[in-house]
């Protein structure tokens, strides 16, 4: 499986990475405790089968519309298979547009039925995840907003990048210059 991905700037990757530690502090489940060299802080557009030449090309000329300001809103909470909780992202017209971009990139050339429907344009949540688990409901005590950061008020999506969930392997998609 491969993950198309935004990445943040420095200043919000350095919060993200507060608000990870402060949850791995306090025994909560936490994005810290994924110890791979590839795990930073980042916001998923979708997950795809694989990514052919065509697709890579058409992502890299997306990605031509980066750096992309984005506004943080606040704390939220997901209870799908997995418990997670994230910084929630304003869902402005910029980056419904890339997102809707890289969607519809990536499913022309997706077999039917493979992509996750969570990412599908009108359905997707903009989020960056602080924590996740299997344990239903772990994120449901009043402690938590107190207990992290506040996140940032602003950032930027600087580099959209692909994730190999199989290999590890990460591939920056750039425009060509």
């Amino acid at each position: 499986m491969r993950t198309v991905e935004l990445l943040l700037d420095e200043a919000a990757e350095l919060a993200v990475r507060e608000a990870w530690k402060r949850l791995a502090d306090a025994g909560l489940p936490s994005q810290a405790r994924h110890r791979s060299p590839t795990n930073s802080p980042h916001l998923t557009l979708v997950a795809c089968p694989e990514l052919t030449a065509p697709i890579r090309w058409e992502l890299a000329e997306a990605a031509a519309a980066l750096p992309l300001p984005v506004r943080f809103t606040g704390l939220i909470r997901f209870e799908r298979p997995t418990s997670v909780l994230a910084w929630a992202l304003e869902y402005d017209a910029a980056l419904a547009g890339l997102h809707r971009r890289v969607w519809e990139t990536v499913a022309s050339d997706s077999p039917p039925g493979t992509l996750n429907p969570f990412h599908e344009p009108g359905r997707w949540s903009p989020h960056v995840t602080l924590g996740r688990t299997r344990r239903a409901g772990a994120f449901s005590g009043r402690r938590i907003p107190g207990l992290l950061p506040r996140p940032p008020l602003t950032a930027r999506l600087t580099t959209l990048r692909s994730f190999d969930t199989d290999t590890g392997a990460l591939e920056v998609l750039a425009p060509p210059p």
